[in-house]
């Protein structure tokens, strides 16, 4: 019997909206809907030793450590004028939760690093694989520099990224993931054309607030997976507040699970085909995703962008899937 559960390769930078998506996946993992081929960390929101030791902590508290989590790619283009992300996510990219988390038993110092199983697993996999960029492009774009073509080994690239018709969210103009390594970014963009966007124009309607979290947790308040998220959440919740993004609501954004929702809850999503471009040279611009948007004949299109989302039904989705994980831990 051919398999239907979906072969995924989360590349992540955790982050608090990370982790929301993190623990969905797992319950879609348990469901049977998804296979966790490996989790390739890389930096971003916080260094790429804290987020190689957040997925594996992550993974640990879910019994899900049996997979493999490479160690993020040093050396990419990163730009030097930003700062990385902890003022929002916690100097962990846990909501300084990470001490509460169990010690996992994958090491940095002796990872694989990130590009390297992604080029072994495209090879082992080739035409089945999703993989779920929830972080800057950096370790797509090593893996491609090092093995070029094979990222066209990958079934779909799903990117959560990017601002077309909104304000960015680390410039006026760009979103973090994009603009973090926009070299990296333009050399995706530039070369592939199964691309799905997930970009801030849709993501920014989606708050996990405080409420939802406590629902999840009722069903196993005592567990550690509960205390987690409720207080995860309200530091998300803070930091949200603060940084104004949620209009007053007590919650947070949780960006990145956009991404599950297109392969799990299509039907939460509308899409438009595109030709994204990354701008790299500009002064103002630089790390900003933009399409021609002109009532002109168009070719070269690249990517599918994500420009309306149900919200309601996707955040429904969210907390019955980590009840689901809740109730079977």
């Amino acid at each position: 019997m051919i398999s239907t559960k979906s072969k995924i390769i989360l590349d992540t930078d955790p982050g608090g909206d990370d982790c929301f998506a993190f623990l969905w996946l797992i319950s879609l993992a348990k469901q049977e809907k998804a296979e966790i081929v490996a989790v390739t960390s890389v930096d971003g929101n916080v260094s790429a030793q804290l987020t190689f030791a957040s997925s594996c902590k992550l993974l640990k508290l879910c019994n899900f450590d049996d997979v493999e989590v490479g160690r993020g790619v040093i050396g990419g283009s990163k730009r030097d004028d930003i700062e990385d992300a902890g003022t929002i996510h916690g100097m962990d990219g846990l909501g300084n939760l990470s001490h509460t988390l169990p010690k996992p038993e994958q090491k940095y110092e002796s990872a694989r690093y990130s590009d390297d199983i992604l080029i072994e697993k495209l090879r082992e996999f080739p035409g089945e694989i999703t993989i779920v960029a929830i972080a800057p492009l950096t370790n797509l774009a090593a893996a491609e520099k090092k093995s070029p073509g094979i990222l066209d080994l990958a079934k779909e690239i799903v990117i959560m990224g990017g601002a077309f018709k909104v304000p960015g969210n680390i410039t006026s103009e760009a979103e973090f993931n994009i603009a973090y390594d926009p070299e990296a970014a333009k050399l995706i963009f530039d070369r592939y054309t199964h691309l799905v966007i997930l970009p801030l124009d849709i993501t920014q309607n989606i708050v996990f607030t405080n409420e939802m979290a406590e629902h999840v947790a009722e069903v196993n308040c005592e567990h550690a997976i509960a205390q987690f998220i409720i207080a995860l959440c309200k530091f998300m919740a803070g930091t949200a507040m603060a940084f104004r993004e949620t209009s007053g609501l007590q919650g947070f954004l949780v960006h990145d699970a956009a991404t599950l929702a297109y392969l799990f809850y299509p039907e939460t999503l509308l899409f438009r085909r595109a030709q994204v471009q990354i701008e790299t040279q500009g002064e103002w611009t630089k790390g900003k995703t933009l399409y021609d948007d002109r009532h002109k004949t168009k070719i070269g299109a690249n990517a599918w962008v994500a420009m309306q989302v149900d919200s309601v039904n996707l955040l429904a989705a969210i907390v019955e899937d980590l009840k689901y994980l809740l109730a079977n831990v």
